[in-house]
């Protein structure tokens, strides 16, 4: 670092404050989007280590999954939902990308989730995807993708149908609301192949489901599903 730097960073930072993503506090480092203690303060699920886990129990009888798990639990008012809100809904695509990143790793520290050719984020209709400017799966994806040099397929499974929001509705209201609502462009792309379905949240796993079955329905393929957060029912 050259004088003119040293002594230049200081006022940038005065007048440029760079702060932690998730509770504001001044950071001093310019790569970190968290301070120590939110880093400390994530509430990892370990999911990624142990078969029959509440993720997998979501889809018992529903999907033939190789595989799934959730990085953190997901509460109302909690740090992870602040820092879904920043990339879902305030553009903050860096975070995303953190934490896919941090997804990525956990694949890797485990033996359940090996040979994964392809990573698929949960497809948004195409008018709600070009009015936010971004998939928030896809973003997770190239984090998880960054750390595990897994291909992310981007646009072979389509949602084809508008969908209402999930929200508010009971486990049946979902499921029939996005019946049919997927579609596999391109079969020969992951046929024969291990396909991670990736979101940001799962509570009944509607949505995933129905988009799962889709990929399933391709001869050969095998299933794993990653999410950001696990909610509870």
């Amino acid at each position: 670092m050259n004088l003119k730097t040293n002594i230049l960073s200081p006022l940038v930072h005065l007048f440029y404050p760079h702060v932690c993503t998730g509770c504001g506090s001044d950071l001093v480092e310019e790569d970190n989007l968290l301070c120590l203690k939110c880093v400390n303060d994530l509430p990892h699920t370990n999911f990624e280590m142990h078969a029959g886990n509440p993720v997998e129990k979501i889809f018992w009888g529903r999907l033939a999954l190789t595989a799934a798990m959730s990085e953190f639990y997901f509460a109302k008012g909690t740090l992870i939902q602040t820092l879904i809100h920043e990339f879902k809904y305030k553009g903050n695509t860096d975070v995303g990308m953190y934490l896919g990143a941090m997804i990525g790793s956990s694949l890797l520290n485990n033996n359940r989730f090996t040979k994964i050719d392809a990573l698929i984020p949960l497809p948004l209709f195409a008018d709600k995807e070009f009015k936010r400017g971004y998939n928030q799966a896809t973003i997770l994806c190239n984090g998880i993708s960054e750390v595990t040099n897994i291909p992310v397929l981007k646009n072979n499974v389509v949602r084809n149908r508008f969908t209402q929001t999930q929200t508010k509705k009971h486990r049946t209201e979902r499921w029939e609301n996005v019946e049919s609502s997927f579609e596999v462009k391109n079969p020969n792309e992951i046929k024969n192949k291990h396909i991670l379905l990736v979101d940001d949240v799962v509570t009944t796993g509607a949505t995933l489901e129905a988009c799962g079955a889709e990929i399933l329905k391709v001869q050969g393929t095998r299933l794993s599903i990653a999410t950001l957060a696990f909610a509870s029912k």
